[in-house]
């Protein structure tokens, strides 16, 4: 298996560790509803160095993303990123990503640990307009510092003022004694935070000063398990169980991300506009159980007459709301918040209802 810069450190330190797309990676430390908690209360780090990075570069940098990728990068100006998607020739998501804009001519982009190489050789093969692309996955490390208590804790390292960085923003800064490191206003948990970018000779260093400075925030190590919990109650999708190839932006709820203005040639976009014009054929919903029950993934969902209507794509028990939740696509007619609906859990039908995410307020 692969390694990061701290798979080390996580073994020292008794985390349960388990394959995670190729690598050998943390799922939980002192348990996942404490962890989960530890973010939704105070701050916690995830190591998140399996995540890919591109760098795209050159006069046809844009170009390149405007086809390749269902948002407007051309909206985008150094220092902002962007959510977006790589759609395939049937409209369905090759991943979903977060485009970076680094300088006037250099982007980066951040696509799901997983997808790596598929995601390589789709930008290889649709870069017909001889764009600059170097895949640094292997020199990039990354940590994920999230929670109520992740400014403070951060802005004891910097000099950067983390205040002043709007959600979607990022710097470029001395940190923890170390240079240019990307400090990214972004994150998968909806506890607030930032993501950290930096080479991986540097990581150590970097970890533990962040431990030190959140010591008196009560910061930990976070595994896998509660990030999937974390960005569940947000409503987030996961590619792989939410998204996958044959799932499109429209059907999935990211219409928002998928534009098409007339500077956006973008692979897939006559099926995506055809199908907004029609309508999709299902929904990506989020439900919540009103009796006792855990859904899992791949659990049928049925209506009233018990007629089958979609299967979870995510499901879990809340750490915060203490009952069941999930995902998973519906035929349109069911896809309304407080449409009832039930969750088919061991020949038991539960019953659940659709809501609007996200689970978690704040």
């Amino acid at each position: 298996m692969k390694t990061t810069p701290f798979t080390d450190l996580h073994i020292a330190l008794g985390a349960k560790m388990h394959e995670f797309a190729g690598y050998h990676m943390p799922i939980e430390y002192s348990g996942i509803i404490d962890e989960h908690l530890t973010v939704v209360n105070a701050v916690g780090v995830f190591d998140v160095s399996h995540m890919g990075e591109f760098w795209v570069k050159g006069p046809q940098a844009l170009p390149f993303l405007q086809k390749i990728t269902s948002n407007d990068a051309s909206r985008l100006q150094p220092g902002k990123a962007q959510y977006s998607c790589f759609v395939n020739e049937r409209g369905g998501i090759v991943d979903d990503l977060i485009v970076y804009q680094y300088e006037a001519e250099k982007y980066l982009l951040v696509v799901n640990a997983a997808n790596i190489e598929k995601d390589w050789e789709w930008c290889h093969r649709h870069n017909s307009m001889g764009a600059q692309l170097e895949n640094a996955s292997g020199r990039m490390a990354q940590l994920a510092v999230q929670g109520p208590r992740a400014t403070e804790t951060l802005q004891k390292l910097t000099a950067a003022d983390l205040s002043s960085i709007p959600y979607y923003s990022f710097v470029t800064a001395r940190f923890a004694g170390v240079e240019e490191v990307i400090v990214s206003n972004t994150g998968y948990t909806g506890a607030g935070g930032f993501e950290l970018y930096f080479y991986p000779e540097e990581g150590r260093k970097i970890w533990d000063a962040l431990f030190e400075a959140g010591a008196v925030y009560g910061i930990k190590p976070i595994g896998l398990g509660a990030r999937d919990t974390l960005r569940l109650e947000m409503g987030f999708c996961l590619y792989g169980n939410d998204l996958d190839d044959t799932t499109t932006p429209l059907q999935a709820g990211l219409g928002w991300i998928t534009r098409f203005t007339d500077n956006k040639p973008f692979i897939g976009r006559e099926i995506l506009e055809r199908e907004k014009a029609e309508g999709v054929s299902r929904k990506l919903c989020c439900f919540e159980l009103t009796e006792k029950g855990v859904p899992r993934q791949g659990y049928e969902i049925l209506n009233s007459e018990e007629e089958p209507i979609g299967r979870v794509t995510s499901g879990t028990l809340s750490p915060v709301l203490k009952t069941g939740i999930g995902m998973g696509y519906l035929k349109p007619a069911y896809a309304t918040p407080g449409t009832a609906i039930f969750i088919s859990i061991r020949n038991r039908k539960l019953k659940a209802v659709v809501v609007k995410p996200p689970f978690r307020k704040y």
